[in-house]
């Protein structure tokens, strides 16, 4: 019955890190192509900005229920997996990789979610001055936007960009892993691992 339960736990983690990962990866895809480009739609600038900051407000909650799913569960495989990771060549550095792409996407996605406050917060503060402001979408500024708003903008961007880079490279380090999982490799991976030469 342990054989079962363990297997049933380790079914279940990699469930919920595979749907929590796709969560994360799909909603900052969206978010990048979708949510930030749509301003360019509308004619006034700060209801550029506004919109893209209600979405990302709105979906901020799912978005770290994602990053929390990738980050518990993947915690609870890596336990999972201790002794493989001891023994199967390649798979702890793999999984290290892993870990590490997951915080620091973490950390990404963070500094974009505060960049785009800031965004939020400049351009209303802009707004109550009456100062002239536009913008091309929520992350791209233009002549009549404010040099400080264009700063945010510009981190914006390069941190939004990253976080799919780093949620896509945390499913394919996940795949990776999985395979190793397949009889032959893990006899393969232990068979290197203690290979003398």
């Amino acid at each position: 019955m342990t054989d079962l339960n363990t297997a049933d736990s380790r079914f279940t983690a990699q469930a919920v890190h595979d749907l929590g990962a796709a969560l994360w990866f799909g909603g900052s895809v969206m978010g990048v192509a979708g949510v930030n480009k749509s301003g360019a739609d509308l004619r006034d600038g700060v209801d550029k900005v506004r919109v893209a900051a209600s979405a990302w407000r709105r979906f901020a909650p799912a978005q770290w229920l994602g990053i929390g799913a990738v980050m518990v569960a993947g915690s609870r495989l890596t336990w999972e997996s201790k002794g493989r990771l001891a023994v199967q060549h390649g798979i702890g550095r793999a999984g290290a990789a892993q870990a590490a792409v997951a915080v620091v996407g973490a950390a990404a996605t963070g500094f974009a979610a505060w960049s785009g406050n800031r965004i939020a917060q400049l351009t209303e503060r802009a707004q109550d001055r009456g100062e002239a402001f536009d913008t091309e979408d929520a992350t791209i500024s233009n002549d009549k936007t404010p040099p400080e708003v264009a700063v945010w903008q510009r981190r914006q961007r390069v941190a939004q960009y990253l976080v799919p880079v780093f949620a896509g490279a945390n499913i394919v380090l996940n795949a990776y892993l999985t395979q190793h999982y397949r009889p032959g490799v893990t006899v393969a991976g232990i068979v290197r691992r203690f290979r003398p030469f």
